[in-house]
């Protein structure tokens, strides 16, 4: 499965040559008002050819990371995603309420996170143990906040609040929360027995 860091590098380089599309056209248009001898042609095929090309790639750059990006296929049919873990976590009073037994999932699993909110609106981000984020979502009272995700590396993960609720939201912050064990350590403990 594609990492959102992975995405994140190939958008920055999508996003420069887009940028640099659109300094061309400023150019272009740049050299044409300062040109000593103005020549008006019939058609304006170099604006309009800039302009038929920029929205291509934008179209395409949208096409491209929706058929590559895993989770929003999983977003659009999380109804009927069958979850191998299911976790229900309550937030009031600016806490996260987590399950007793802890977080603990196998890499490979589908997950489906549960959240209610008891007061206000949240936020539920998951972050890799070098802080870069996984994903989050808003958890608003009185709606359904449910996000499915399927972990395919093994690491631990911190529990952040992403929204802001007023000026205790900075303090929630639960670090190790769910701990993704390698495959190969399952299997291992399969064939042990």
């Amino acid at each position: 499965m594609i990492d959102s860091s992975d995405v994140l590098g190939l958008m920055k380089v999508v996003f420069v040559i887009y940028t640099m599309i659109v300094f061309s056209m400023l150019g272009m248009y740049a050299y044409s008002i300062t040109r000593a001898h103005r020549v008006q042609p019939k058609f304006k095929v170099p604006f309009f050819g800039w302009m038929g090309f920029l929205i291509f790639v934008g179209v395409g750059v949208h096409v491209m990371t929706f058929n590559v990006i895993p989770w929003v296929g999983w977003d659009l049919t999380r109804d009927s995603i069958k979850a191998d873990k299911e976790y229900r976590i309550a937030v009031a009073d600016y806490e996260f309420h987590l399950p007793e037994e802890g977080m603990t999932i196998e890499e490979g699993d589908m997950v489906r996170f549960e959240l209610e909110s008891h007061d206000v609106s949240y936020g539920f981000g998951l972050f890799r143990g070098d802080g870069t984020m996984v994903f989050q979502m808003q958890v608003v009272p009185g709606s359904r906040n449910d996000i499915v995700w399927k972990f395919d590396k093994a690491d631990t993960y911190s529990i952040r609040s992403t929204e802001y609720s007023g000026p205790r939201g900075g303090e929630m912050f639960v670090p190790n929360a769910i701990v993704v064990k390698p495959e190969v350590a399952v299997a291992s403990i399969n064939n042990q027995s």
